[in-house]
């Protein structure tokens, strides 16, 4: 029930309006005393609500004394609904002003729900290119629009970590200043047609969390991030016995002195006292 009532709002019925609608669908048909009576609230409410869904054609008021009034079938509802929200969404398409220039600005996207969403809606939009660097377990949601993607002739480049236990092919930077890091994280990005973006993490407890920019340095600084990973997958894959060979331990060491680890307690209190 309460989904319903939430779907019925996010189309636009106000609260009062979603709930008469839902009891006269549940009774066939009733009155508006008999509605104010079961809702447990005032007539008046009741009668202004049925008012204006008698007005927009949502509900019927039959004859008689006192009127009893019915929602459309479910069928005819959805029709009339379809119809006047694309009527609608026409409009605004052709009318609504078209300003200057906007400059290029972030704004996050906060909860899994919200952020799916956004990329569904962009994926969607895409004309040429979608650059897709995510685990599996997300690309997997996202497959359907991925594919019709695809079949619009929308060119679509891969990066897939496969896994927890797949060791990611660059250096993971620690957090400084003993703050702790948040665990069960997979961190996804994606650049659409080269100038929108989304980098984002999806935890495993259903949160997530991402930013979403035109802004063509985080555009750019994404991409060059996907060649480099392609590219030195390629290499890995041409030349792993060969780097293994000539660098030995020597190659992950390449990786790792980039990157400040953090000191254990016991390294700090050596290396105060070789400072004294």
């Amino acid at each position: 029930m309460e989904q319903l009532l939430l779907h019925l709002r996010n189309l636009g019925f106000t609260e009062m309006e979603s709930k008469i609608m839902v009891e006269l669908a549940t009774k066939g048909q009733a009155s508006g005393y008999e509605v104010a009576k079961q809702l447990g609230v005032s007539r008046s409410n009741v009668y202004a609500a049925l008012q204006r869904l008698t007005q927009q054609g949502y509900v019927r008021c039959g004859e008689g004394e006192p009127a009893r009034y019915s929602v459309l079938e479910p069928e005819e509802l959805a029709t009339m609904i379809s119809g006047r929200v694309q009527a609608s969404l026409a409009y605004m398409e052709n009318e609504m002003p078209r300003g200057g220039p906007v400059s290029p600005s972030f704004y996050n996207v906060e909860g899994d729900r919200n952020v799916m969403g956004e990329l569904v809606r962009q994926l969607n939009l895409a004309g040429q290119e979608v650059v897709v660097d995510v685990w599996r377990e997300e690309a997997s949601h996202l497959r359907s629009e991925l594919e019709q993607a695809e079949l619009r002739g929308v060119r679509l480049l891969w990066a897939f970590d496969g896994g927890n236990n797949v060791p990611a092919p660059y250096p993971a930077w620690p957090p400084l200043g003993g703050k702790p890091r948040r665990n069960g994280g997979r961190k996804f990005s994606f650049v659409i047609d080269r100038s929108w973006c989304m980098l984002g993490m999806r935890y495993d407890d259903g949160t997530a969390q991402a930013v979403v920019t035109e802004h063509p340095v985080l555009v750019e600084l994404l991409l060059n991030h996907f060649t480099q990973e392609m590219v030195l997958f390629e290499l890995e894959q041409d030349m792993g016995a060969e780097l293994e060979e000539r660098y030995g331990d020597r190659y992950s060491r390449i990786y790792n002195k980039y990157v400040m680890h953090e000191q254990e307690p016991e390294e700090e209190e050596q290396a105060d006292l070789k400072a004294e």
